[in-house]
């Protein structure tokens, strides 16, 4: 009886726990135990990042059952649209970085200075990138080396996702505001009640309009998700509420938010951009194949994306408590978070080695498709414990403000190393897409091992923001 008392404490204290970090209360991680501030903020940003991951794997769920022409269409978008991704996650880790250290300074006003600043930039690159991928859709496909059929047939899904980039920008961008003050939960919901809107959209809209219908549910469903995230953001359900006043352009904030900004976009575009030339390399080998690859890709991005939200809770326990000047706590809390995601990604690994071929299955049943897919995440799956480990550590430098340690790491292991290698396998030695595969296990295990080393010797405590 006395064994069984305390497995109920535990398991009631677990809910317990559980019920606060999806409650979105104001927390201070500042103080107290590391472990319970990693869960907290883990919890609500692992649920944040399935969601994310769940928008690419509706619609190749959806879209597959059209052809392989529009998921190849859709694939080949989304390499050019990583682009967007990249700009949008660049302002993300400046607004996470800024406002974090203001609220670890106890400066709730800077914060939302702070966050009000980034939006007035995203707006502005927002209204470029539309004007450029509405008139462009189609020379975009081109270039990707899209076949004339998968031209015709996507176009228009490229354009009005393209068009459409605001609300991309603008989910991205609000929850690093979010995530930085600690308001995990907030950003949560937006990713779920998005992904509700679109997982009934889908469908529906491909029913009456095809391929252009499954582009019009995304944008629509992360439309409404970005609505919420600004209802919470003017009625101030978590630490930050935005003011009228704060929208009239600040120079100084304006300066410290792109010099962040600037670095963690290449950082991201450099990632980003070699996966376009994979995506290329890919294209060599035919439809299939490229097919094969975007199943691959979105079933790699469910499973990895959850990783990242354990890291961007280290992020933001990195910002706050270097505000809070604890640098040995912002350390420490990296290592907790390092740990916890290696065990997750262990498990991941796992799960791709035994039961690849059911969850390929569940996106596409071209038995071509699905080879060159199952084959991708049995290679590809064999240094996740590393991307565990390295996620947390690239996201740290991030969220100290160093975003220019983690874009010299990319630059070195994606372009130095990344596409080199997977065009001598690929092309030179004759593997095929597998040289790809192997190229990207190699080159992500280099990213981590280099970002590990590099983040011992912790220059990152010493940066001001």
């Amino acid at each position: 009886m006395s064994s069984v008392k305390p497995a109920k404490r535990g398991i009631h204290s677990f809910f317990t726990l559980l019920k606060q970090a999806l409650s979105g209360e104001n927390m201070d991680y500042t103080t107290g135990s590391i472990r319970r501030a990693v869960f907290l903020l883990s919890v609500p940003m692992v649920l944040e990042m399935s969601m994310e991951s769940l928008f690419a794997v509706v619609d190749l769920f959806f879209v597959g059952r059209i052809g392989k022409e529009a998921v190849a269409a859709v694939g080949l978008t989304e390499s050019v649209l990583t682009i967007v991704y990249s700009i949008a996650v660049g302002l993300s880790m400046a607004a996470t970085a800024l406002v974090s250290r203001r609220i670890g300074e106890k400066d709730e006003q800077g914060a939302a200075k702070s966050a009000t600043q980034a939006i007035l930039i995203g707006l502005v690159l927002t209204l470029v990138i539309s004007l450029c991928g509405a008139f462009l859709a189609s020379s975009i496909l081109r270039i990707m080396g899209a076949p004339e059929e998968v031209v015709l047939q996507g176009s228009s899904y490229t354009r009005i996702l393209f068009g459409g980039n605001i609300v991309i920008m603008l989910l991205y961008l609000i929850n690093g505001i979010f995530r930085g003050a600690g308001n995990a939960s907030i950003a949560m919901w937006s990713l779920w009640i998005g992904n509700g809107c679109n997982i009934i959209l889908c469908p529906v809209l491909i029913h009456f309009y095809g391929l252009p219908g499954a582009a019009i549910a995304t944008t629509a469903g992360r439309g409404i998700g970005v609505c919420y995230q600004l209802w919470n953001l003017f009625r101030g359900s978590g630490r930050i509420r935005l003011a009228r006043s704060y929208f009239i352009p600040d120079h100084a904030i304006i300066r410290s938010i792109l010099r962040i900004a600037w670095t963690g976009t290449v950082q991201f575009m450099i990632g980003s951009a070699s996966w376009i030339v994979m995506t290329r390399i890919i294209a060599l080998f035919g439809n299939e194949a490229i097919a094969g690859y975007q199943v691959f890709n979105r079933s790699f991005l469910f499973f990895i994306l959850p990783a990242w939200g354990v890291s961007n809770a280290a992020a933001t326990l990195v910002g706050q408590n270097l505000g809070a000047r604890q640098a040995e706590r912002a350390e420490q809390s990296v290592w907790t978070a390092a740990k916890y995601n290696a065990l997750f990604m262990l498990f991941v690994s796992l799960l791709f080695l035994h039961c690849s071929e059911s969850i390929v299955g569940f996106m596409n049943r071209d038995p071509a498709i699905e080879k060159i897919a199952i084959r991708a995440l049995h290679i590809v799956s064999l240094g996740y414990v590393f991307y565990g480990v390295g996620m947390v550590v690239i996201n740290a430098f991030n969220g100290a403000g160093d975003t220019r340690t983690p874009t010299l790491i990319n630059l070195f292991c994606f372009w130095a190393f990344q596409i080199p290698v997977a065009l001598l396998l690929a092309i030179v030695l004759h593997l095929g897409p597998e040289g790809v595969f192997f190229a990207i296990l190699l080159s992500e295990s280099a990213v981590s091992i280099t970002g590990f080393i590099l983040f011992k010797k912790g220059s990152w405590k010493k940066v001001s923001l």
